[in-house]
């Protein structure tokens, strides 16, 4: 378990590898350049592009191999967990992490900070995308298309905190931005967090899914740049950690009851009428829990949340009979198949949306 004194400590750490190419790019202006270059980057098979500036290549040969200790047998467990559970994961993510992040004032500054990252519509579907090529056939192997998907990710991490960092609106006693902390916390609340929000909705998760949805998330934060010394191995000890470093952790802010609001009115949009719009809060809450959702100002409507609390209970119903019915089965499988690929559809126009490193912040553009 890291102490209270080494957690503190990885506030003031950045990502050394990810941070010295943006420290380049930004210096010689080639940003643009580089992602237009970087949006053909598409597979983990592709050759890596020549004509990139020789730090942003030295950086793609380093980051391209997933750690030894990767188990393809966890991995391959976790496809099957989300292929079986997809629709439920989505809606956790989608009605729980993603409002969790923005109830920790740090990270909530930070996203409203900057231009693109404070976009309730980009975020959720950058987010939706980097989930489905994770949990494709073999994501770390040269069919899949999470490597450059991980690495162009670390690399806007590594510019926002650049940009962030050089703010006159960032306080020195928060940190630094997207720091080793915050992205452990943030892990932790897509993988940890998500089993549990699952489990309070009525989705049943056995040990060997926890684990294995754990294992591929901890891969992919450590290709992320999160230190591979702080990346607990277990979903126990990931457990464990999370109740440190996030339970009890949270705060509210008036740039996280922004964010949350934003995120909320673009879930309202996705429900026909004005007569459900009560259903997405009560979702949340059913998620999340009271207290989180009382600092961002969620709505609370006792009504409604009976009502969502009614659909947890049919949803464990349901689960029995997915258990025993290989039609309803079938069914819950499809639906978990498409939900994510249409949430990240819808809220792009049907276009792709490429992972770009910002160039400035908000209403602050930096060259």
């Amino acid at each position: 378990m890291l102490t209270t004194e080494r957690l503190n400590a990885l506030r003031h750490e950045g990502d050394p590898l990810a941070d010295t190419v943006i420290e380049d790019l930004m210096t010689t202006g080639e940003i643009d350049r580089v992602n237009a270059v970087l949006s053909e980057f598409r597979g983990n098979a592709q050759t890596i592009p020549e004509n990139l500036p020789p730090r942003v290549r030295e950086y793609l040969v380093a980051t391209d191999v997933p750690p030894a200790w990767l188990d393809a047998d966890r991995v391959a467990g976790a496809r099957e967990f989300f292929v079986d559970d997809g629709a439920h994961v989505a809606s956790v993510l989608s009605y729980g992490a993603m409002v969790e992040c923005y109830a920790q004032e740090v990270p909530a500054k930070v996203l409203t900070a900057t231009h693109r990252l404070n976009q309730p519509h980009r975020r959720l579907a950058e987010t939706s995308q980097f989930v489905l090529n994770m949990m494709a056939v073999d994501p770390f192997g040269d069919g899949g298309a999470f490597v450059p998907t991980i690495q162009k990710t670390r690399l806007i991490h590594a510019a926002v905190r650049y940009m962030v960092s050089r703010s006159p609106d960032w306080d020195a006693a928060d940190g630094t931005p997207v720091c080793q902390r915050d992205l452990l916390g943030a892990l932790l609340i897509f993988s940890v967090r998500v089993v549990h929000g699952m489990r309070r909705i009525g989705v049943s998760v056995t040990e060997r899914e926890a684990e294995d949805y754990w294992h591929v998330w901890r891969v992919a934060g450590a290709m992320l740049g999160i230190r591979e010394d702080v990346l607990p191995e277990t979903f126990a000890e990931a457990d464990e950690l999370n109740a440190v470093l996030l339970d009890g952790g949270f705060s509210p802010s008036p740039e996280g009851t922004e964010l949350t609001a934003q995120i909320l009115a673009l879930y309202q949009d996705f429900v026909p009428g004005r007569a459900f719009d009560g259903v997405v809060p009560a979702m949340v809450r059913q998620t999340i829990g009271h207290e989180i959702a009382d600092m961002v100002d969620v709505p609370n409507s006792p009504g409604w949340n009976r009502v969502v609390g009614g659909g947890v209970r049919a949803l464990r119903a349901l689960e029995r009979a997915e258990d025993n019915n290989r039609v309803a089965r079938a069914v819950l499988d499809k639906a978990g198949g498409v939900l994510l690929k249409t949430s990240a559809r819808m809220l792009t126009g049907g276009r792709a949306t490429p992972l770009a490193i910002p160039a400035g912040l908000r209403g602050c553009p930096m060259g």
